[in-house]
């Protein structure tokens, strides 16, 4: 009967997840334009307990997608700008000395960093040293913050959102390829249209001011994390994914000539972990209740985008990781 009971309750849940993601989108549409695509990637990673990486040249609006997206959210947000001179403490928080007035005994107190919040904004997060890069790539893999050999677990939902801007490359720290694969997707914006170009400027020179409504909070959004868990999936669909992350790697016999021909290093096991569990939540957000092989075609490329490193060779020919995924979808 519990078992009954609890597939009604899905399938409630399902139905609930459907109208508060359109919701979500409109709410965004009164302040971006365009870039569905990318709103729809957001909203998959931030379901699927994934982080994301933005890349994009100035201008697009990549922090005010995300501010919009915490005001729609009943979430904490924290915006953190990544410089040359920012500390791992400047991010994980510090311990002070407090003196107590009445025995004059000294303690140490720890004061919690901005990465204690729900959704975090690491603004152009290759502008900083490793050291400082590697203590948020910590938080994000494991939710929790250690200092002085003390653990402080960090606030669930917990997501964090990397822009980069690939333009300026003199005084940035690309991040080592190991701690790219922490990202669950690497998004790229395009510019816009020239319609939404003519929008952007209509809406941003005038007096419109829009009010965002809130939509969902960290508890219902937990709520559907754990959903996504739930969500069944069929052999052939878990077979796809990881027969396509496994033909990635050039050690793989199997693997086409191309593979072998253009890529040094492919894809590791969590692409394949990334490619389910966003194609459950692709399901779910329209209505269906598992994924097929459409849904993991679908998250491909920004799954395998920054998972796939190219050799000279693809460089020499202009070849680069989006032309290597298509040609493998093909």
């Amino acid at each position: 009967m519990k078992d009954s009971d609890s597939q009604v309750d899905d399938v409630k849940l399902v139905e609930e997840l459907k109208t508060k993601v359109s919701s979500i989108k409109q709410e965004l549409a009164k302040v971006i334009v365009g870039q569905q695509e990318i709103i729809d990637q957001i909203i998959i990673a931030l379901l699927s307990n994934g982080h994301c990486l933005l890349v994009g040249v100035p201008g697009l609006a990549k922090t005010l997608l995300i501010k919009s997206l915490a005001d729609v959210m009943d979430l904490k947000f924290n915006r953190i700008q990544f410089t040359p001179d920012l500390m791992p403490s400047d991010i994980t928080g510090t311990e002070l000395i407090e003196e107590d007035p009445l025995t004059k005994k000294r303690n140490f107190r720890f004061i919690p960093g901005p990465v204690f919040a729900n959704i975090i904004l690491a603004d152009e997060i290759n502008r900083t040293p490793p050291k400082t890069q590697a203590a948020l790539l910590e938080a994000m893999q494991e939710h929790k913050v250690t200092a002085a050999g003390v653990s402080y677990k960090l606030d669930e939902p917990f997501f964090v959102l990397a822009t980069q801007n690939p333009i300026e490359q003199e005084g940035t720290y690309p991040l080592p390829e190991a701690q790219l694969d922490r990202f669950m997707f690497n998004l790229w914006l395009d510019y816009p249209s020239f319609e939404e170009e003519l929008k952007i400027v209509e809406t941003t020179t005038s007096q419109y001011s829009a009010k965002l409504q809130k939509v969902i909070n960290g508890i219902e959004l937990t709520s559907f994390q754990n959903l996504v868990r739930r969500v069944p999936v069929a052999d052939n669909v878990i077979q796809y994914a990881v027969k396509i992350v496994s033909l990635t790697r050039p050690a793989n016999p199997e693997a086409p000539k191309f593979i072998k021909d253009w890529i040094t290093w492919g894809a590791g096991p969590r692409a394949s972990q990334y490619l389910i569990l966003a194609a459950k939540t692709k399901s779910i957000i329209e209505g269906r209740f598992t994924p097929n092989i459409d849904d993991v075609k679908s998250v491909l490329l920004p799954v395998l985008r920054h998972r796939i490193i190219t050799n000279f060779s693809a460089e020499a020919e202009g070849i680069r990781s989006v032309e290597v995924i298509k040609k493998l979808i093909n």
